[in-house]
């Protein structure tokens, strides 16, 4: 369900730049639904906020002293599990931006967006979505995608793309728009419990764990377009 003004979004500050994280808590708390539980300037202190505050929601520097903020993202999820991270960062390194995710990020905003940009990002990561920066996924997945072609003549995942049924690409195409599974059953007139027998399959088929794996999987091979 979209979030309403009337929730609440609780939200960790992680940045090692004290003004940074000023800015960010008066953007923030300045719009209703809102609340900063914390801010943190190093790894021990985000640590300790995360597990004392467990927030819904994590903005995540990059950078940070004496450690990197993609070796924090699994210590932060052990110590709130239910968080959902953002990359909030000035690093305009689209593989650093995918190691994120694949460490458990939910999303990826450069601090060189405008405010609403995060704002939205916030919100959709909060309703379950995945934000990813469209040219950082797109230099990343053209990258890839000609090594692949370098690497062999013959891609394997060819054959798994080509076992996917049309109903099957339907649904991976409205994952990467963001719909949800009711959203998707509405729109294609079937069950929730289909949509989800249709991920099963799909799962199965491009050897992919879950919904998050099977977004980059789709954005890699053009099954599907990142959001921004």
């Amino acid at each position: 369900m979209p979030h309403s003004p009337a929730e609440t979004i609780r939200v960790l500050l992680i940045d090692d730049h004290s003004v940074v994280r000023s800015g960010l808590r008066l953007l923030l708390e300045a719009r209703p639904g809102f609340h900063v539980v914390g801010e943190a300037g190093d790894r021990s202190t985000a640590l300790a906020l995360a597990n004392k505050t467990q927030p819904e929601i994590i903005l995540l520097d990059l950078t940070l002293p004496g450690t990197s903020g993609l070796d924090l993202i699994p210590e932060l999820l052990a110590a709130a599990a239910e968080s959902r991270i953002i990359i909030l960062t000035g690093v305009l390194d689209p593989e650093a931006h995918t190691h994120a995710v694949a460490a458990g990020a939910r999303g990826v905003v450069l601090k060189e967006k405008a405010p609403e940009v995060l704002v939205k990002a916030i919100e959709k990561v909060h309703d379950g979505e995945v934000w990813l920066d469209r040219s950082a996924v797109a230099r990343l997945v053209g990258a890839r995608q000609e090594a692949s072609r370098k690497a062999a003549r013959h891609d394997p995942e060819e054959t798994k793309i080509a076992s996917l049924t049309g109903r099957e690409r339907e649904i991976i195409t409205l994952i990467g728009c963001g719909f949800r599974n009711k959203q998707i059953a509405a729109r294609l007139f079937i069950s929730e419990g289909t949509v989800r027998n249709h991920l099963t399959t799909v799962f199965s088929k491009l050897e992919v764990a879950d919904r998050m794996e099977l977004l980059m999987y789709a954005y890699r091979h053009g099954l599907a377009k990142p959001l921004l």
